[in-house]
């Protein structure tokens, strides 16, 4: 993968726990705070987890704190995904 991106996590966010049903996805959400969207700390953890599993990228539970809203969470995977590249010789 070499870029995870704000249409991504949407994706992730539509089939994961914690969506209010009255929050508009695709809307302006990348500022956002996750709480103000409907997710409370378990299911940002819950979240971390599924871009884990879709994705390969691993987001250690204390590091929800580091990803308060989409913009901030697509920014952090992309780090980790950077992290991940092998060096080239």
């Amino acid at each position: 993968m070499e870029k995870f991106t704000l249409e991504d996590l949407r994706e992730t966010m539509r089939s994961s726990a914690g969506i209010d049903e009255g929050v508009d996805l695709d809307g302006d959400i990348a500022d956002v705070e996750f709480t103000d969207l409907g997710y409370d700390s378990l299911a940002v953890l819950e979240l971390a987890s599924q871009v884990q599993r879709r994705y390969g990228v691993r987001i250690p539970d204390e590091a929800v704190t580091e990803m308060p809203t989409p913009r901030k969470a697509v920014d952090f995977i992309n780090q980790r995904l950077l992290g991940m590249e092998a060096p080239t010789t």
